[in-house]
């Protein structure tokens, strides 16, 4: 039986505030570190769970952990190939950091990672040094009904965007913000949700009838 209830993915991404990241850990959390994501060990401060790198951004550091050795010619990235190794061993949660920074081309794929956690009937959530990043979905039951995702952003968050990452999102509706919707559409075409800042005292309540957007929470 699985004892850890989430499992964090560490990537190579820089990180500044390691107090902030340090916030979102948990004592019982399987982590799994990637490559030079190694770097960041010490200032986690998290325990190993898993090692995983094909040794092109950090050398194999050998360490009594059990360890997954990966060609550097491959398909999958380090990272998605740590989330795949994750829901292989039953996890549903999955928290990943370091998986946002410079290089965009692994930020973006990193960002869709929470397409292919949610569309395997997991969830995930990306923290960076500024930010937090999840899904808001609408869900189709087994009766082919949709019901609509909803989110909430608290007023301790200076800013919150919306991004349609794949397709058109409609019925989307923000309330108890400076810029409010009601029945919107969101494509990638016109990405007009961006920094919206919640109203002061208020909770903003996020509703998407049909269709998936990315929510950034700016911290």
């Amino acid at each position: 039986m699985r004892e850890k209830r989430r499992c964090v993915i560490v990537g190579g991404a820089v990180i500044n505030d390691y107090s902030r990241i340090r916030g979102y850990l948990d004592c019982d959390d399987y982590v799994i570190y990637c490559d030079s994501g190694l770097r960041h060990m010490d200032g986690l401060g998290a325990p190993l769970s898993l090692i995983i790198g094909d040794w092109d951004s950090y050398e194999d550091p050998h360490m009594d952990i059990e360890t997954i050795t990966l060609p550097v010619a491959k398909d999958d990235t380090d990272t998605v190939y740590a989330m795949r190794e994750g829901m292989k061993r039953g996890f549903t949660e999955f928290l990943l950091v370091g998986a946002v920074g410079a290089r965009l081309d692994h930020s973006l794929v990193n960002v869709y990672i929470l397409s292919a956690l949610e569309n395997s009937g997991c969830h995930g959530m990306i923290v960076d040094d500024y930010s937090e990043m999840e899904l808001i979905s609408s869900q189709a039951d087994e009766t082919g009904a949709v019901h609509p995702g909803r989110a909430s952003v608290e007023d301790r968050y200076p800013f919150f965007s919306l991004l349609a990452l794949e397709g058109e999102a409609r019925g989307v509706t923000i309330r108890n913000a400076k810029f409010g919707l009601e029945g919107a559409s969101i494509g990638p075409d016109y990405q007009y949700a961006t920094s919206n800042e919640v109203l002061p005292g208020k909770t903003a309540e996020i509703t998407v009838e049909d269709g998936r957007l990315l929510l950034i929470k700016i911290n």
